[in-house]
């Protein structure tokens, strides 16, 4: 049979082989250390279990509304108003099936075929990927290392062309953990309004910061930019919730209503429970995510400084998620490897160390590294990593 032109677009995730071999060395017995997760190696909270059980108890086990129960519609619309000083209605906002399924949706719903969707390098892998899904062109801006992976207004400006509906921004960032400050968002802000360019803002990482810099929600520096931004977000980073699979998106009614209609013929609704979990999740109090947070930056602190101490790897320290994406080019080099994705397949294999190659994430000079595991096993993983390197110098 032959597939859909759609599905031929597709690029593999650049982490399918190294996962798969580190799952087959683990398989085999041997202590690998996975550096490669996405996601919080804590469990939900027990107050969102309970409600998740007691919801199920109750009988709270059918169809909702396809944008999300009105409970939970508001809990966020309350979040947005206490952490982003933002208003929204009920109207403004659809629960969906994890933040990715927003995404998705999103674009299926702006994009015609050929139109463009900046995207700057380095990015999250799913991004290109959706674009092209819906018949977009992804376009890359390389968010280059020395200015801490952020991109210039300038950079912007210069690749928006009739056919650019959107921009993503994603701060904190994955894989970079990299964060746009507030003079940062208006500059930006600003050229996509001059050109009528939608701001899509994904803010999946909010809750983990680890500097003085406030997270701060482009949407809420003006009203001009409310109405030009949909908004990103979900518990699954924040809460340690990504299987309930609940997320969200804030914006226009003009879009978050064709949203809801698309989202009713693809998933129907998002899972009752994980609905009722994350309403609980937002209602009650706060103190595992802070001690979730402050635990991440413990490992941080350390794994950085351990990272910076081996020779041909330099990094730039992050100010949020739960990544740390050094350069490893030097290291490469050094070692005899002719690309980054040769070098971490021989430090799988030799050290069991699984480390995510930056190909995939349009930086192919750089590694991802997730600080979502022990403090033990991270600083295992850095002697390993700086055994190979210095086993491997000519």
């Amino acid at each position: 049979m032959e597939l859909a032109n759609r599905v031929k677009t597709l690029t593999p995730s650049a982490t399918l082989a190294i996962t798969a071999k580190a799952n087959e060395l683990k398989g085999q017995g041997h202590d690998v250390i996975g550096l490669g997760a996405g996601e919080p190696d804590f469990n939900t909270p027990t107050y969102i279990l309970d409600a998740a059980e007691e919801a199920m108890r109750n009988g709270l086990t059918k169809y909702t509304p396809s944008g999300g129960i009105p409970a939970l519609k508001q809990a966020i619309i309350e979040k947005f108003a206490r952490d982003n000083g933002l208003t929204y209605s009920s109207d403004n906002v659809i629960v969906t099936t994890g933040a990715k399924h927003a995404l998705y949706t999103l674009f299926q719903v702006i994009l015609n075929k050929g139109d463009e969707v900046i995207v700057p390098a380095p990015y999250w892998v799913s991004y290109p990927e959706q674009v092209k899904l819906a018949e977009g062109t992804p376009v890359f801006i390389n968010a280059e290392e020395e200015n801490n992976f952020k991109v210039t207004p300038e950079q912007l400006r210069k690749v928006i062309t009739p056919k650019t509906k959107a921009v993503v921004i994603n701060s904190p960032s994955n894989p970079t953990g990299m964060m746009y400050n507030r003079q940062e968002l208006q500059k930006l802000g600003e050229v996509c309004l001059e050109h009528n360019v939608l701001m899509v803002s994904d803010e999946i990482y909010e809750k983990l910061i680890y500097s003085d810099d406030p997270h701060v929600s482009v949407a809420a520096l003006s009203d001009e930019f409310k109405a030009n931004t949909i908004i990103i977000n979900g518990v699954s980073k924040s809460h340690a919730m990504t299987g309930w699979r609940i997320g969200y998106a804030a914006g226009p009614v003009g879009i978050i209503k064709p949203m809801t209609s698309l989202a009713s013929h693809s998933t129907s609704n998002p899972t009752s429970i994980a609905q009722y979990a994350a309403l609980a999740a937002y209602r009650a109090y706060e103190q595992p995510v802070e001690d979730m947070r402050r635990v991440f930056s413990e490992r941080l602190d350390v794994l950085y400084e351990l990272l910076n101490d081996i020779p041909g790897i330099s990094c730039v320290k992050p100010k949020g998620a739960f990544y740390l994406f050094p350069n490893v080019q030097n290291a490469v080099k050094q070692t005899g490897y002719d690309t980054v994705d040769d070098w971490a397949k021989a430090l799988l294999e030799e050290e069991k160390v699984a480390l995510v190659p930056g190909t995939g994430f349009g930086a192919p000079e750089n590694v991802r590294l997730s600080y979502a595991v022990s403090m033990d096993a991270l600083k295992e993983a850095a002697e390993r990593i700086k055994r190979f390197v210095e086993n491997h110098q000519s």
